[in-house]
């Protein structure tokens, strides 16, 4: 009978998984998504990174912060309170009471503190809202969630606890300047959106605005249209604005949020280059804000407080509505217009049948290859063997009910790099694309 080395350590055992320890711990999309993008910031400095969504280190903003972290560190007990204090569940008071402010003097919103949570990122938010209200209800109905228009950003689709509680919308694609102009917009589907709101069961409907992956910017009449079938059909209508209006307003086209006893609105710290303080902002009618805040204090207790006091300031002052137009806006619509003269330039000279989503905010680019025949998942993996890291199109395609081949023909591709980054990294996917295609 053989002995185990009392020197070595036990092989280490797995668990049994519940079904829900199965579903959040499997290989999800995003899961793949982040370990890739911290392998390669961490140990792979020769990587060509237009595959995360972290945002560009603007030096104005990064300024901003520092000046912020001084007037911090100098305010006295201030400091020791936000780094020593447990914030209650829903966020500091003095926040939530400034952040309604702010919205009611911008857009008239009929809101108080009491429709304001906070969270840890809006991520954490989707997770709490989508399973609030989606999955069985405790008389065993099916609540589906319905996503207007896909493709949507993926770290929506393994949120859910239960699976098959997606349901989404194929959009129409428009050429608005003809095909030959290489782009195309995706287009609110609403025949198919109000046939799938009248099966009844669908308890709430979900947006990213603008779009992650596509840069697509649902106009104000699709939104509006989507407040009134939302309110119609008795579904609650969330908003995701991690990249819009009014802050961090990265967007090239003239929106607005709005907001209704039935929408819920999502805002987040990231794109201001705060990704790290981990703060998201939700806004909603107040039992439902107050279910959020039920949910954090189960999962965490409270929030983190550093992001919270960073931005209070600006906030009460409203200087937070400035940073997009005035610094964030100017930045990446620079970086997106060289990315598209370099694409331009070097898909064309591949002989590839490319096209673009038109760049209406955000700051990814929707590459569509028209003429690939290997899944883009594949071309993923090439890349990445040389030193290029995108995303493939069939992560952002979850909750269709039939196939579509377009889902296995788009990249999306960060655009937010150094011109010299982006012209390295954008040859080698012409050449590897050139290849796939042959």
């Amino acid at each position: 009978m053989m002995t185990q080395d009392p020197d070595r350590p036990p092989p280490p055992v797995r668990p049994s998984l519940s079904a829900v320890g199965a579903k959040l711990a499997g290989n999800s999309g995003i899961r793949v998504l982040m370990e890739d993008l911290g392998q390669a910031l961490t140990t792979r400095a020769d990587m060509l990174m237009l595959g995360g969504g972290n945002p560009a280190a603007v030096p104005e903003v990064q300024t901003l912060w520092r000046r912020r972290m001084r007037e911090l560190l100098d305010g006295g007990s201030g400091f020791d309170r936000m780094l020593g204090n447990y914030d209650p569940p829903g966020g500091n008071p003095a926040f939530r009471e400034a952040f309604a402010a702010l919205l009611h003097r911008s857009f008239g919103w009929d809101v108080q503190a009491a429709n304001v949570a906070v969270t840890n990122g809006t991520q954490t938010a989707a997770f709490f809202l989508f399973n609030l209200l989606g999955g069985r209800s405790r008389t065993a109905d099916r609540r589906r969630l319905l996503l207007p228009l896909s493709p949507e950003y993926v770290g929506y689709a393994d949120q859910v606890v239960e699976a098959g509680t997606f349901l989404s919308c194929r959009p129409l694609i428009d050429w608005p300047a003809g095909p030959s102009a290489r782009r195309f917009k995706y287009c609110l589907d609403f025949e198919a959106i109000e046939q799938a709101l009248r099966r009844g069961d669908v308890a709430a409907m979900a947006l990213s605005r603008p779009t992650n992956p596509s840069g697509n910017v649902v106009t104000q009449a699709e939104l509006n249209r989507l407040v009134d079938l939302a309110e119609r059909f008795g579904a609650v209508l969330i908003v995701d604005n991690a990249y819009g209006s009014p802050f961090p307003g990265i967007l090239f086209e003239d929106v607005h949020p709005v907001f209704a006893p039935h929408v819920v609105n999502l805002f987040s710290l990231s794109k201001l280059g705060l990704p790290g303080a981990r703060t998201g902002i939700v806004v909603a009618a107040a039992p439902l804000v107050a279910d959020v805040q039920a949910m954090t204090a189960v999962v965490g207790l409270a929030n983190g407080n550093l992001g919270q006091q960073l931005v209070l300031p600006l906030v009460e002052s409203g200087e937070i509505l400035d940073l997009g137009p005035q610094r964030l806006r100017p930045f990446y619509l620079q970086r997106s217009r060289f990315a598209q003269e370099v694409m331009q330039r070097e898909f064309d000279a591949a002989g590839l049948d490319w096209a673009l989503h038109v760049s209406e905010g955000a700051f990814f680019h929707w590459l569509w290859l028209r003429g690939l025949r290997v899944p883009a998942r594949e071309l993923y993996e090439r890349l990445k063997r040389r030193n290029v890291l995108i995303v493939p199109g069939e992560c952002f395609f979850f909750g269709l009910e039939q196939d579509w081949p377009h889902r296995h023909e788009c990249l999306r591709l960060n655009y937010a790099q150094e011109g010299g980054v982006i012209e390295q990294a954008v040859r080698i996917i012409a050449e590897e694309a050139a290849a796939a295609s042959q």
